[in-house]
């Protein structure tokens, strides 16, 4: 097979937009990948192709990765667009082998994410202006992704019917729009229910969405993050926190709880169970926080 046309990446994107379900973002790095790994400058070697291309070359190509200022952390989501695209080959029988298996990940040092209190999250809720409609949309929305542990993107893009309020769930569509089912408390669904009846109206919307800004269209994610920082600075939280440290919090609270991994697995709709796994170090170094403040032995 010789060099990548047009066709081939138009082949491509459908696959992982179709078969794989991914999202727009997803697919738009995948292809930048690929974009970035056929600019190097050793594929332009007159007689090299797609079939040709073996380990040393993809090792050569990390390298320059690093020198050009990337982390392990973008080499290594690079490196999983590239191998995607020869999976895509190698099952299309372009290609007859897969250098991509040969290349080992770059390691990558996990960083834990920020997690609030849960007194830091009822202080947030306190500060939150009452005094007009918005300030009761704002504090449904803290409250929803804090107890359902939402993504930016869910809660921004949820619809009136997906909840489910005699059942006392919400319907959610997550990545790659795999839906799942997230129940929810009763003081939660309480004021969601409060605000549906009497402060939804009052946007004037033409649409559906769960959320809206003041104009009634649809709310976007800047506004959100917009919202979570101003609200954390009057709230005097020092730490650097964003809409999605409410999903981040939800799942180690669950788990300080003595929640089952496999439940919160599912309750954030995470594929693997090894992302949700993070929550578990969380949670020990909460232990070991715990320990050092508060046994004997530990204190000076």
């Amino acid at each position: 097979m010789g060099a990548i046309d047009k066709a081939l990446i138009h082949a491509y994107e459908e696959h992982i937009r179709l078969e794989l379900a991914l999202s727009e973002n997803s697919i738009k790095a995948y292809l930048h990948d690929i974009k970035l790994f056929m600019d190097f400058k050793s594929l332009n070697h007159p007689g090299l192709s797609l079939d040709n291309i073996d380990r040393t070359l993809l090792t050569h190509f990390v390298e320059e990765l690093s020198k050009l200022g990337f982390t392990a952390t973008s080499q290594s989501r690079i490196l999983s667009g590239l191998r995607s695209f020869y999976r895509f080959l190698e099952e299309d029988e372009l290609i007859t082998g897969n250098p991509t298996q040969l290349i080992e990940m770059p390691q990558i040092g996990r960083k834990l994410p920020e997690v609030l209190t849960y007194e830091e999250i009822v202080r947030m809720l306190h500060h939150i202006d009452l005094s007009d409609f918005h300030g009761h949309r704002n504090k449904c929305m803290i409250e929803l992704l804090y107890a359902c542990g939402l993504r930016v993107s869910e809660l921004v893009n949820m619809r009136i019917n997906q909840v489910y309020d005699k059942d006392e769930f919400i319907r959610v569509n997550g990545k790659g729009n795999k839906e799942r089912l997230i129940p929810v408390g009763k003081n939660t669904l309480k004021n969601l229910k409060m605000y549906l009846t009497n402060v939804r109206v009052l946007y004037n919307s033409r649409n559906d969405f769960l959320f809206v800004n003041r104009f009634g269209g649809q709310l976007s994610r800047q506004s959100l993050h917009k919202m979570v920082r101003e609200l954390a600075e009057k709230a005097g939280i020092q730490k650097s926190i964003s809409p999605h440290t409410f999903r981040h919090s939800f799942a180690t609270h669950l788990l300080e709880g003595g929640a089952d991994l496999r439940a919160v697995q599912q309750m954030l709709g995470h594929s693997s169970i090894s992302t949700t796994e993070v929550y578990t170090h969380i949670n020990r170094e909460y232990l070991r926080e715990t320990i050092i403040s508060f046994h004997p032995r530990s204190r000076n």
